[in-house]
């Protein structure tokens, strides 16, 4: 029962093995193929040359060398990748979401777009490299990734760039802080402002999401960074445009440019890859504040070569040059002493601009806005904006110049002057300002006169006129000498009042004592005040009092005169001559007494030595 049990068993699996191997060997056809017919088979033969590990695993074994043939063999044929390889794909088709990309494999990858986003212009037929991921997943799918293989060839294109200056894309990320993020070959590269383009940015936004090219500016492997550039392909290319242009520049060439930079100084104006400035003087002919007044950035206008140095990189431009200069508009009837109304644009300390007609200016000289001699600053007459009236002092149409006066629309009070102020006659004034010599008072507008300081006061000794009156003060005084053609006016102060010297000199004689206190004290003497506020000096030799001690400032005491000149209003006393004085009388009265002290005694003696000879010779 047994055997036939196994015989029985072998017999299934022979006929089992029979039909696999037709099976195998079965070539699809159209033609309808007639079934074999059975082969009747040694049970023993058949389980002696019978294969168990094939019946078990599904698959013959293979000799180990024969498998190394084999595969030897394999190698370079179509369709046979490693994982985790890096090759070369064709787009063969796209979708919404995807990209099918041919490898010459058994089966096609997927790739989702989202890995394209650098590239939106992907189109089918284009060569892209990806990364053998899986060759086969869980449903017997190629897996392959773009990204992945970017990023493995990423860095070694990157210093390929930047050592041969390749020029690369990339996709705009993002914004950051100084600059934008950029997708380079996968690889997350830093674009600063900067770098953006060769004229100030604005707006950074209007950059994202967009493919730029670049060029690698740098590399730090360390910490792997990389900055692009893409205003250097720009200057690249402003470079040529720029010797093109500076090849054919002339002077009085006007050229089409656009507004880039504005300055407090002028304008810069691109004119196609160069830069030329418009000074703020060049911009019109009308005086302005700010360039922004007459142009503004982006601006297209045209502008005319002034200048530009050996080399061409300093290009001087003009605006103004364009039009016709506002003095040839200038009315041909206009002459000297023609009246003219405008506006004060300048001020000056010397004097005010003031535009009689667009771009016409016309000086008016601090000197020429009023009749005074004492000048002012222009300040004081006039302010910017002003509209104000004036008269034509000159006009000199070749040199562009004009000078102007205001006070010639009033009448010159030097005119009159002489029935005015007469020599002798008596005036109020205020003080307008002082010299060390001096002050000036004016008498009214555009009349001032001098009083020296020796003319302030009679009896005062001044060093300052600052120490007598203050600017502002009315001061009174008396016409002392009158120039008309010179306009000077000599005024005095001390003569508006009687002259006290003619009552000193009867007062203070020579000897005659007087009280006064010391005032000042210097290296000479002392300045002392008597007791009609006239001052007198002391010198010092006659400055010690009686106890051996000199006077000190503030000391009040006798003193005697003993010099008096009216003509130089001059008075010297002293105060040692009082005391010494007395001494030389005290002296005399002592020489009297001893002198008739001595007579008495030689007398009294005579008479006593002829009483003692009578005696005698009575005896």
């Amino acid at each position: 029962m047994v055997e036939e049990k196994v015989e029985e068993k072998v017999e299934k699996v022979a006929k089992k093995t029979v039909a696999k191997k037709e099976k195998i060997s079965e070539e699809p056809k159209e033609e309808v193929v007639e079934t074999p017919k059975e082969e009747k088979v040694n049970p023993e033969e058949f389980l002696a040359n019978f294969n168990w590990h094939k019946y078990e695993e599904g698959i013959e074994a293979v000799d180990e060398e024969n498998l190394k043939a084999f595969e030897a063999a394999l190698e370079g044929t179509l369709g046979m990748v490693n994982e985790r390889e890096v090759i070369e794909g064709t787009v063969v088709r796209k979708t919404d979401r995807e990209a099918i990309i041919d490898i010459n494999s058994k089966s096609e990858g997927v790739i989702s777009l989202n890995e394209f986003r650098y590239n939106p212009g992907l189109k089918v037929g284009d060569i892209v490299e990806v990364l053998v991921d899986k060759r086969e997943d869980s449903t017997g799918q190629l897996v392959l990734s773009h990204k992945k293989a970017r990023v493995i060839k990423a860095w070694d294109r990157i210093n390929a760039a930047h050592e041969t200056g390749e020029v690369v894309n990339g996709f705009v990320k993002c914004r950051t802080r100084g600059g934008m993020i950029v997708d380079v070959f996968g690889i997350e590269a830093f674009l600063p402002g900067s770098q953006i383009d060769v004229k100030p940015i604005r707006d950074y936004d209007q950059y994202v999401d967009k493919t730029m090219e670049f060029k690698v500016v740098k590399v730090n492997h360390e910490f792997k960074n990389v900055v692009v550039s893409h205003k250097a392909l720009i200057e690249a290319d402003i470079e040529i445009q720029k010797k093109e242009i500076i090849s054919k520049l002339e002077k009085g060439q006007v050229l089409e440019g656009v507004v880039k930079n504005i300055t407090s100084y002028g304008v810069f104006v691109d004119l196609g890859g160069v830069d030329g400035l418009v000074h703020i003087t060049d911009l019109s002919w009308s005086r302005i504040n700010h360039p922004s007044e007459v142009v503004e950035l982006d601006q297209t206008l045209n502008v005319v070569i002034l200048d530009f140095d050996d080399q061409k990189t300093r290009i001087q431009l003009g605006l103004k040059q364009l039009s016709a200069h506002p003095w040839e508009a200038l009315d041909e009837n206009l002459k000297i002493g023609d009246k003219v109304k405008g506006k004060v644009v300048v001020i000056a300390d010397y004097g005010a601009f003031i535009e009689v007609a667009s771009g016409v200016e016309g000086l008016i000289h601090v000197s020429e806005m009023s009749w005074s001699t004492h000048l002012r600053s222009a300040q004081d007459f006039v302010k910017v904006g002003d509209e104000i009236e004036a008269q034509i002092l000159t006009l000199d149409r070749e040199d562009r110049k004009m000078s102007l006066g205001i006070k010639q629309l009033f009448p010159d009070p030097w005119a009159d002057i002489a029935k005015k102020y007469p020599v002798g006659s008596t005036h109020t004034g205020i003080v307008r300002n002082y010299t060390n010599f001096g002050v000036f008072v004016e008498l009214e507008e555009g009349i001032d006169g001098l009083v020296y300081i020796s003319d302030l006061s009679w009896t005062k000794k001044i060093k300052h006129p600052s120490d007598f009156v203050a600017v502002g003060d009315k001061l009174e005084v008396q016409v002392l000498e009158l120039d008309v053609e010179g306009r000077k006016l000599n005024l005095g102060h001390k003569q508006t009042t009687e002259n006290p010297w003619d009552a000193y000199e009867t007062k203070y004689t020579i000897n005659s004592v007087h009280e006064g206190t010391v005032k000042e004290k210097n290296d000479k003497g002392l300045l002392v005040t008597l007791e009609d506020g006239v001052e007198a000096f002391v010198p010092n030799r006659f400055t010690t009092k009686e106890d051996g001690t000199k006077l000190a400032k503030g000391d009040t005491d006798k003193f005697k005169v003993i010099e008096f000149n009216k003509e130089f209003r001059r008075i010297v006393a002293s105060h040692s001559s009082i005391y010494k004085a007395q001494e030389e009388k005290n002296i005399k009265a002592a020489h009297k007494k001893s002198e008739a002290t001595e007579k008495t005694t030689l007398g009294d003696l005579g008479g006593d030595l002829a009483a003692l000879k009578k005696k005698m010779e009575g005896k």
